[in-house]
């Protein structure tokens, strides 16, 4: 089977909120995909129930492509501490971690229920499972613990 470096990471040595970088990795003609993990809460310690993950997600999907260039995709952990974002080209994690703050200061502050996309029957998969104010919550927590560019030592933006 082959091995997946987040099963590798030991979980008990990371301190969320953070920014990782998981990996680059090289297409066949070059292209560079980078892959991060965006933290947002202590694995084994928390987990953002699904509605509001859900919410999240679909916001962090638009919110992010609007603040990072070459954003591909935003997916969340099955584990509900976080999620992957998938880019072309290269991010450092300051600048990962910047546009995170600021899509998450979006959420807290100043989206409504008719911002979040994707909410209809025929626009997604689980419908009827969201929760803005749960989002808007977690949103407001993670803020004011601070997003790190450093899954290790607490370096918050």
């Amino acid at each position: 089977m082959a091995k997946v470096e987040s099963f590798t990471l030991d979980h008990t040595a990371v301190k969320a909120p953070y920014v990782r970088l998981i990996t680059e990795e090289k297409g066949p003609k070059g292209d560079l995909i980078s892959n991060y993990d965006l933290r947002l809460v202590q694995p084994n310690a928390d987990a953002i129930g699904t509605a509001g993950l859900h919410t999240i997600g679909h916001l962090l999907a638009s919110l992010l492509r609007d603040r990072l260039s070459g954003v591909i995709d935003c997916s969340p952990f099955g584990c509900r501490t976080g999620f992957h974002l998938i880019t072309w080209g290269e991010h450092s994690t300051t600048e990962v971690a910047q546009a995170l703050k600021s899509s998450l200061q979006a959420i807290a502050d100043d989206i409504q229920w008719a911002d979040v996309p994707g909410t209809t029957i025929e626009s997604c998969g689980n419908y009827k499972d969201h929760s803005l104010f749960s989002a808007k919550e977690w949103a407001k927590k993670i803020l004011t613990e601070g997003i790190s560019d450093d899954p290790f030592e607490r370096h918050v933006i």
